[in-house]
């Protein structure tokens, strides 16, 4: 069974939490949408709560989902795309502060950051690292931060288990988002249930055959019909406009991949064109769907959240 709510929720304060959950912290894309914040999901599974590339916004959206950013000291990057990195210089000095809220402290992150992801990882977020010396060290030296919370720790990897602890499973495996070579996708698993998350890619077999009889899977997706009434009214930015159509995944082609896969609940995420948050927009932005799935389709939108019973 799968409990949806809507953040604000006070069931994801507590620091332990004894079923899977997944939290959409940013269901945008690189475009600017109102109420849609850049890509990022949370997982939560016992004590920890790994976050799952980290755009704009995301420590905002992990606030707002009652998730306090010291928590997070595993990141995992799906690829190196702005909208799926660029909030981790926020996210990386902000869980490393201790906070005081409504007289409860949060101490920072007194351990190293671990960083996971594909090949290119180590060297794209190191020079990222590199480039914000100079707070770190001030924060050390000023503040008195914890020095091993100014370290991160990296797992490269784009097939296989990257993480195996306290009944806590996590595997990596490749998709496709070429030109962004490697992509991966992530499946977590804990006391019993499965959810994947795709990040960015086009249909490929490693999805259906991850997400097998999944939980819950997670996978971007954008309408074609909407974006070619965009094209068609916009053709002096063909290009720019179609090339989503190149490296991602449609609404359908997403519906086909959850009947094979045989998964439980299908969630999307990174629309493109965005809907409107209300049914009507929602329902438009699925139509067909159904006619190849016949499971729950939710359109994902921030700081949604989905808690696997």
């Amino acid at each position: 069974m799968t409990e949806i709510f809507i953040q604000p929720q006070e069931n994801l304060r507590p620091d332990y939490h004894p079923n899977l959950t997944v939290v959409l912290l940013g269901t945008g894309s690189p475009r600017a949408f109102y109420g849609r914040a850049k890509p990022g999901v949370a997982v939560l599974a016992g004590h920890k709560a790994f976050l799952v590339d980290c755009g704009g916004a995301a420590v905002d959206q992990l606030v707002k989902a009652g998730i306090m950013p010291q928590r997070i000291s595993d990141v995992l990057f799906t690829h190196h795309h702005y909208d799926h990195n660029g909030g981790f210089f926020d996210v990386f000095i902000t869980s490393w502060r201790t906070h005081i809220a409504a007289e409860r402290v949060f101490e920072g992150r007194s351990v190293p950051m671990h960083v996971y992801g594909p090949e290119t990882t180590k060297a794209i977020i190191g020079r990222m690292r590199e480039s914000f010396e100079f707070d770190v060290k001030l924060r050390i030296s000023y503040n008195l931060s914890d020095e091993a919370g100014s370290r991160i720790e990296y797992t490269e990897c784009n097939e296989g288990v990257v993480y195996d602890k306290d009944g806590i499973r996590i595997t990596a495996f490749e998709v496709d988002h070429r030109p962004v070579y490697p992509a991966v996708a992530y499946k977590f698993e804990y006391n019993g249930k499965t959810a994947v998350i795709s990040g960015d890619t086009i249909p490929v077999a490693s999805m259906v055959k991850q997400a097998a009889g999944a939980d819950l899977l997670v996978h971007e997706a954008y309408n074609k019909s909407w974006l070619d009434a965009q094209i068609a009214q916009n053709p002096q930015y063909e290009k720019a406009l179609s090339n989503p159509a190149k490296y991602h995944t449609t609404t359908l082609e997403a519906a086909h991949i959850a009947q094979r896969a045989g998964v439980k609940h299908l969630v999307l995420t990174h629309h493109i064109p965005a809907p409107e948050a209300n049914p009507a927009a929602e329902q438009a932005y699925v139509e067909g769907m159904s006619d190849i799935y016949a499971g729950p389709i939710t359109v994902g939108r921030d700081l949604m959240a989905f808690e696997l019973k």
